[in-house]
C-alpha cells in the first residue's frame, strides 16, 4: 500500500506547517496471518522560528500521523534566528551514529539539505542554509541530531549578555586605532 506524503503537507488552521517526513509500514506474523502497523514521522512548524517534531504509531496511516502531529505540536520550542532568514553562527549535532552541519548562509543561498533536515528548515522558516548529513540516512536520526544542533543555538542578545559585550561589538570588529585608543 503506497502512501502519498505530499497529500498530508499542508497549512491547518493554526497557520502550522505540518510536514510528513516519513511513514512505514510493519507487519507482524501471527497464528491467524500478518498483523499490519504503521510508523509516522511529522515536524511542525509555525514558520517564524518555532518547531517541534513526533512520531506516531498506529493500524492505519491517517491515525498514526494525526498522533505524530500531535505530539510535534506539544514538543515545540522557539529557536533564534538571524532577521529571520537564517543562523547567527555554525552548529553541529549528533544523535546515534548520525551527525548535521548546519551553516548560516547568504541571502539569496535557498534551504541546501537533504530530505528530513529540509522538511525541519521549511517547517522552522529558515530561508537560507547549507546542511550536510553525515553518517545516517535514518530519518529519525537525521531530525533528532538538527534538533540538538538547534537546541545549541543562542541569541545574539544573550551571548552578549554573558560576554559583558554590546551586541555592536559582536557584529563590527574594531579597528586597529580603535583598539589601541581603548587599551
Amino acid at each position: 500500500m503506497e502512501v502519498d506524503i505530499k497529500k498530508h503537507q499542508r497549512h491547518n488552521n493554526d497557520n502550522l506547517i505540518e510536514k510528513v517526513v516519513y511513514v512505514n509500514r510493519v507487519s507482524k506474523v501471527v497464528k491467524g496471518g500478518r498483523r499490519f502497523g504503521t510508523a509516522a514521522l511529522v515536524v511542525v512548524g509555525n514558520g517564524k522560528g518555532k518547531a517541534g517534531f513526533g512520531n506516531g504509531k498506529a493500524k492505519e496511516f491517517p491515525e498514526s500521523i494525526k498522533k505524530a502531529t500531535d505530539k510535534a505540536k506539544r514538543s515545540m520550542r522557539y529557536f533564534p534566528l538571524k532577521k529571520n532568514r537564517t543562523f547567527f553562527y555554525d552548529v553541529q549535532g549528533t544523535h546515534g551514529s548520525g551527525k548535521v552541519l548546519l551553516r548560516a548562509a547568504p541571502p539569496g543561498t535557498g534551504i541546501i539539505a537533504g530530505g528530513p533536515i529540509r522538511s525541519v528548515f521549511e517547517a522552522l522558516g529558515v530561508q537560507d542554509v547549507v546542511a550536510k548529513s553525515i553518517g545516517t540516512t535514518n530519518p529519525h536520526n537525521m531530525v533528532r541530531a538538527t534538533f540538538d544542533a538547534l537546541d545549541q543555538l543562542d541569541d545574539i542578545k544573550k551571548i552578549a549578555e554573558r560576554r559583558g559585550k554590546k551586541v555592536t561589538d559582536l557584529y563590527f570588529k574594531k579597528k586597529k586605532d580603535e583598539q589601541k585608543d581603548s587599551k
